[in-house]
């Protein structure tokens, strides 16, 4: 029997398959990564404005905030383990069942970070408790992402998958913005000392509600066809990831440097910028604020670039974003150390939704295209998820040690990014573009 692959341009889709419930695939993609982003971002949001006090007191504001953020990058370095557990899952017995599994975990974990006393309360039981739960969260986080963008390409019809891929992908604006919405109105709505208290607990338990919801939506999607049919082949690979290490590492190393500037720059914006305007210009609601904006407007550029590189390819959209990252990593730290702070918005909208989105969009789909289906799982999650530990998981704790060591300036910051961007530029042009080969044909 021959095997569909997402990767051979010249495949077509039936008008069933693009029909039969496409809408419930792509509601599960975006509903069930939003609940699992919103989880996992609020937790990077109340690292950045409340953890390095409720938990992490020290006489050294540094060392609070570094602790602080020591514990969010846990939640990235459990995240590649999680990739692998699932990926191995994933390929074997199928992407649904895994994505059920992720959602519960996370919320699960949500809840409980909201009801750990402080440490006033029980000591560094309430930091090694929150290490604890981070790494819950770093495992369902890990699980999530290749499932559901897997869910979304492999329904989509051929000229369709990067516009498809990327209703996973917004699930994380979605998700950002409803964590980030979250701690506005609380903030907004009580003292800093009552924020301080409780408060900032409310956004956590309230993920409970949220995870209900995606579950229903998620446990009425089944896996694609094309899946369906290697699994009733009995063609599964027995160990999937040994397979793409010793048979895909090319491919693995791409993947992973395409995912390193672009969640470098992710991170850089939405959690250190917090602890940034806070230290340096006593100002922790403008950068929420941004954020917001920045990520509901990517609710519609996220999608958008998906549909510019399913018709242009997924190489020159991605290129242009990593050259663009590059060049906001300068104008960006400028503008927080002198720019009025009334116009950030429009600065993060560009370093976001212009240049980063240009690169996240199109990601599930393009990440899809690397790697043959018997192992896709298993190769979308370890790229994706080793590239975010190395990028996005540290940049926080490193661009605070870069500021330090920059004499107090964030010039090694700006260049180290633009180190990570020319590896990702390199990732890019080695990458193969099923889409890019899809659209010449057709045109």
């Amino acid at each position: 029997m021959t095997q569909t692959s997402v990767t051979d341009p010249t495949t077509q889709d039936p008008p069933q398959r693009f029909l039969a419930g496409k809408k419930r695939v792509l509601a599960s993609a975006f509903a069930g990564t939003t609940i699992e982003w919103y989880d996992f971002y609020l937790y990077g949001t109340a690292a950045a404005l409340i953890f390095n006090v409720q938990f992490f007191p020290s006489d050294s504001e540094l060392g609070s905030r570094l602790a602080s953020f020591a514990t969010l990058a846990v939640g990235f370095f459990a995240r590649p383990l999680g990739g692998i557990i699932a990926g191995h899952l994933g390929d074997r017995v199928g992407r649904k069942a895994l994505l059920v599994v992720s959602l519960l975990s996370m919320g699960i974990a949500s809840t409980l970070i909201g009801l750990v006393p402080n440490f006033a309360v029980i000591g560094w039981w309430a930091a090694g408790a929150l290490v604890v739960l981070r790494i819950v969260q770093g495992l369902s986080a890990g699980a999530e992402w290749g499932g559901s963008a897997l869910l979304s390409v492999e329904h989509a019809p051929a000229r369709k998958r990067g516009f498809f891929g990327s209703f996973t992908q917004i699930g994380s604006a979605a998700g950002m913005l409803l964590a980030t919405s979250a701690f506005f109105v609380v903030q907004s709505l009580m003292s800093a000392e009552q924020f301080e208290s409780f408060g900032w607990r409310i956004p956590f338990l309230a993920s409970a509600l949220l995870v209900g919801l995606g579950l229903w939506i998620r446990l009425g999607v089944s896996d694609a066809p094309e899946f369906q049919e290697l699994k009733d082949s009995g063609k599964v690979a027995k160990a999937p990831l040994r397979k793409v290490i010793t048979d895909h590492p090319r491919v693995l190393l791409i993947t992973i440097g395409l995912r390193l500037a672009q969640n470098s720059v992710f991170y850089l914006i939405t959690v250190y910028m917090l602890s940034y305007l806070a230290e340096n210009r006593d100002d922790s609601t403008s950068g929420v604020t941004a954020v917001m904006i920045a990520s509901a407007i990517g609710l519609v550029t996220g999608p958008a670039w998906g549909w510019v590189s399913d018709r242009v390819g997924r190489k020159p959209v991605t290129i242009g974003g990593f050259i663009g990252i590059a060049v906001f990593g300068w104008i960006f730290f400028a503008y927080l150390d002198a720019g009025p702070l009334a116009f950030l918005p429009i600065i993060v909208i560009l370093g976001m939704n212009l240049a980063h989105d240009a690169v996240y969009g199109p990601q599930a789909a393009w990440f899809a295209e690397q790697f043959p289906i018997e192992v896709r799982y298993s190769g979308v999650n370890m790229g994706y998820q080793l590239g975010t530990v190395i990028g996005g998981g540290i940049m926080p704790m490193v661009a605070a040690l870069l500021y330090v060591a920059g004499g107090n300036s964030p010039w090694l910051i700006c260049g180290y990014l633009t180190l990570l961007c020319v590896i990702s530029l390199i990732a890019a042009a080695a990458a193969k573009d099923p889409a890019r080969d899809l659209a010449r044909s057709a045109a």
